[in-house]
Order: structure tokens, then C-alpha cells, then sequence
């Protein structure tokens, strides 16, 4: 008996360690780096202000969904289990399979690429320059130092998520204190110390602002309202990471409804805050005008701070990137670990160090994986994010929806936490991911139809690179792709059993 209770996961987390799982993987970069563009799509302080109320009460939606099953079923691997549960092995294996191979090492790579270039950018580009260069699929692939920081950083934090579960949950603490308080001194000194300053700006809209970067067809309008909705989202992204963890999280039934709603609540009052502050100091034009080699959050605090200003948004964006990669390694690994467990994915994967009594196996291949995409996608920050949220949120929407399928399926299973507004909240937030994830499809469509037809036609490569071209289209391939792999391990269990 003791040596089976050594292999087991042990509840370690607390509920500030909880909460902060939640804080630190959703308040990234964007809440430094989104204010600009979204100026251009929306163009008045007003409009970004609401799109930002409506992301988040839109993610609030959705957390108090997840909140009913995580206290329902408080076990490793979280979305995955109420996939299982709700729909079937094969559907939770689909997960599993998105989760590992698309959505977590995707936001990992992603995560590892951007720290390495914020780095690179405190050393004045001192990580420059390329060792050497190949082409794969019609895409350049460089490696060279900025690479090799990318995947250090991978290996360092998953070294640091191979200690006792404890240890990850009190660095997450700590990590997100030191984003809190950031966010914080960045509005707080806009507001008391900025020069220029004005309360009119916030009437004011974006007249003849530059908008680098920025293409016609997302500003103002319809396409421009979707084009900031997902930019604010992306912002808003990582909330449902706790759930991975509910099987490592004390008094689970109490804590994980607390984290979830909590935490949702003070990331929504702080980007209010800070992008108010913003607004308050420039005016819309202004942010609008801000290079693509700045930030606002940079012209803001260059007000208070002076030159002092471009090393404090520095560290702000290196630590916000480097907790988010953090508490993305610690919860990503439950996943693998628990469809092992069911014998979904290779049994070595749920290897528990009987020493830190964390899934060291899953970790270790969850890197290496990462690390592999670092490689092959690293010259491309915008394909690696694009090529992570669109699957999960494929996987958002499903969740919610089992929500709906259990209670009628298991009307008398104890409830600890109810989703407030139901049926009315998680239909919204099922509505509202449709309409996105459509309009996403719908403006990617032409490429993946003519790569489909050069792949029909026997050109295979040249197909794939049209596809890859468009990572949503490309995302929807891979997922799918988990239904052979699926079949295929099924019969491969059964002959070896």
C-alpha cells in the first residue's frame, strides 16, 4: 500500500496557489501590447474598453461553466475528463490529442519564442543572427541563439515543474504577484504622475492614426469588432488551465469555484485599469501611431519614468511571459498524464516521481514536443499563437456543452458549485464561440479549399504549405487526424493486453 500511494498525485495546491494558476496564466503580454490594435479595429477609448468588458464577461461565462464540472469532478487532466465523461472515450482522446500536440505545446513554443525575443531585446539584440536555415513546406526555419534561449527557457520550467507540485504552485504565487503589481504600478503612475495626461481623450477617436501593421479589412465595422474581440481574448486565454490541475488542488469542491470566478473577476478589474490609464494619458491617435518596435504600455510609462521606462515594461514582459510558461508546463502535463492513466496515451506517461509526486514523464515528453515546434515555427510568433487558441477554443465550446449533456445524463451527481445563469450562461459563451470560430474559418477559407484541391491533385507538399498558411484550417487537419490515431491505438491496446 505504501508504495502505491507513492506513485499518486498529492493535493498541494492551495487556493492562493489556485488563483494564482489562473492569474498567471491569463495576464500575459497582451494586456502591454493589444491596446494599439485594438484602437485600430474599434477606434475610440470607449469601444476598446467595452470589447474588453465583453471578452471577459464572455470568459467569466465560461468559467463559471468549467467551475460546475471542476467541482463535480476535481481530477487530473480537467477538460479532459469532462470530455470523457460527456462524450465518450474517443471525444476525450480528441482532446487529449488537440490539447497535447495543437493547444499546450503550441502556447509553450509560442511563449518560449516570444520570451527569447523580449530578451534579445533587453540585450539590444545581442541574440541576433542565425547558425543556419532550412526550408520546410515553402517556410524558412532559422535557428540560432534566439532559438536556443526559447528552448532553455522550455527546459528550465519544466525543470522547475519536475519538483514537488508545492514548490510549482508557491513560484506561480510568486510569479503572479510580481505581474500584479506591475500592471499596477504602470496605471497607478499613469494616473498620479503622467504628464499630458487628459480625461477628453477618452471622447476622442482615432483620426489618421498610422495603425502599422494593421490591415483595412480589421478596422471599424463588423470585422474590426471581431478582429479586437479576439485580440482581447487571446488577452484573456488560460482561464480554464486550473481545471487541469483539480486533482493536486486542496479542498477541490471549495477552492477550484473560488479560483476559477476569483480570478476571472481581478484580471478583468486590472485590464479596465491599466488600459484606462492608457487612454487617460494619450489620446486615441496617439496609441493608434505607436510602432510595432514599442508598446503603449512603453509611451505610457516613458511619461512617469522617462528612459527608465523601456527596462521597466522589459521585465514586465519577460516576467509575464516567463509565469505564463510556467503555470502553461505545470497544468499541460496533466493532460497526457491522465488519458495514460486510462491507457489512452503510452503508460509512461503517467509516471509519477515517487519522490516529488509529479508526472515527470509527462513533463519530460511535453518539453521535448515543445521544443520541436520551437524549432519548426519559430520564425513565426502570430502562427504559433493562431495554431494554439483556435483549437481550444474548438474545445471551450464543447466543454460548456457538457455541461447540458451531464445534468441531464447525471441529474443526481452532488453539484458542490452550480454555474450561475444557467442555462442562459454557458448558451451565450457556446453562441459567442461559434460566431468567432466561424468568422475566423470564413476568413481563411480560400487558402485551405486550394490546398485541399493541390493535395486531391498529388501535390502534397505544395498543398500542405497553402493549408499550413492558414493555421485555424490547419488546426480543424490535426484535430481530426486525432480519429485514426485514435482507432489505430484502440486496436493496438487490445492486441497487446
Amino acid at each position: 500500500m505504501q508504495a502505491s500511494n507513492q506513485t499518486q498525485l498529492i493535493r498541494g495546491l492551495s487556493l492562493i496557489a489556485a488563483l494564482s494558476v489562473v492569474v498567471g496564466n491569463v495576464i500575459g503580454t497582451g494586456v502591454f501590447l493589444k491596446a494599439r490594435v485594438m484602437t485600430c479595429n474599434v477606434g475610440t477609448p470607449g469601444k476598446v474598453l467595452a470589447v474588453y468588458v465583453v471578452a471577459g464577461l464572455l470568459s467569466l461565462a465560461g468559467a463559471l461553466s468549467y467551475a460546475e464540472l471542476a467541482a463535480m469532478m476535481p481530477r487530473a487532466g480537467g477538460e479532459y475528463v469532462f470530455m470523457r465523461e460527456a462524450y465518450g472515450r474517443p471525444w476525450g482522446f480528441l482532446f487529449g490529442w488537440m490539447s497535447f500536440f495543437i493547444g499546450k505545446a503550441g502556447s509553450q513554443a509560442a511563449l518560449g519564442v516570444q520570451f527569447a525575443l523580449f530578451l534579445n531585446a533587453m540585450l539590444r539584440g545581442s541574440l541576433g543572427g542565425e547558425f543556419f536555415s532550412a526550408n520546410v513546406f515553402g517556410y524558412t526555419v532559422p535557428f540560432g541563439k534566439i532559438q536556443i534561449a526559447a528552448l532553455i527557457s522550455i527546459l528550465i520550467v519544466t525543470g522547475i515543474n519536475c519538483l514537488a507540485v508545492k514548490v510549482s504552485g508557491n513560484v506561480a504565487a510568486a510569479l503572479s504577484a510580481i505581474k500584479i503589481a506591475l500592471v499596477l504600478v504602470i496605471g497607478t503612475g499613469a494616473f498620479l504622475l503622467a504628464s499630458g495626461a487628459d480625461w477628453s481623450h477618452l471622447w476622442m477617436s482615432n483620426a489618421g492614426g498610422t495603425c502599422e501593421g494593421v490591415s483595412a479589412a480589421a478596422r471599424y465595422g463588423f470585422g474590426g469588432f471581431i478582429a479586437a474581440m479576439l485580440g482581447a481574448l487571446w488577452a484573456y486565454d488560460g482561464w480554464n488551465n486550473v481545471t487541469l490541475v483539480a486533482g493536486e488542488v486542496q479542498n477541490p469542491q471549495r477552492n477550484l469555484p473560488r479560483a476559477l470566478i476569483g480570478g476571472m473577476l481581478l484580471i478583468m478589474a486590472l485590464y479596465l485599469f491599466v488600459n484606462l490609464s492608457y487612454f487617460y494619458v494619450l489620446s486615441p491617435t496617439a496609441i493608434a501611431s505607436v510602432s510595432t518596435n514599442s508598446s503603449v504600455a512603453t509611451e505610457v510609462a516613458q511619461r512617469f519614468l522617462g528612459p527608465l521606462a523601456i527596462s521597466l515594461i522589459a521585465a514586465a514582459l519577460l516576467s509575464s511571459t516567463f509565469g505564463t510558461l510556467h503555470t502553461s508546463i505545470l497544468t499541460g502535463a496533466r493532460v497526457p498524464y491522465a488519458m495514460a492513466k486510462d491507457n489512452l496515451f503510452p503508460r509512461s506517461l503517467s509516471h509519477v516521481s515517487p519522490r516529488t509526486h509529479v508526472p515527470t514523464g509527462a513533463l519530460i515528453v511535453q518539453a521535448v514536443w515543445a521544443c520541436i515546434l520551437v524549432i519548426l515555427f519559430s520564425s513565426s510568433f502570430d502562427t504559433l499563437t493562431d495554431y494554439a487558441i483556435f483549437g481550444l477554443w474548438i474545445f471551450y465550446a464543447l466543454v460548456t456543452a457538457a455541461v447540458f449533456i451531464l445534468r441531464r445524463r447525471l441529474p443526481d451527481a452532488e453539484r458542490p458549485y452550480r454555474t450561475w445563469g444557467y442555462p442562459v450562461v454557458p448558451l451565450l459563451f457556446i453562441l459567442a464561440a461559434a460566431v468567432l470560430l466561424a468568422k475566423t474559418v470564413w476568413d481563411v477559407r480560400t487558402d485551405a479549399i486550394n490546398g485541399v484541391g493541390l493535395i486531391l491533385h498529388g501535390h502534397l507538399a505544395t498543398g500542405i504549405a497553402m493549408i499550413a498558411k492558414d493555421p485555424p484550417m490547419f488546426g480543424i487537419i490535426l484535430i481530426a487526424l486525432g480519429f485514426p490515431v485514435y482507432w489505430l491505438w484502440s486496436r493496438l491496446s487490445k492486441t497487446t493486453e
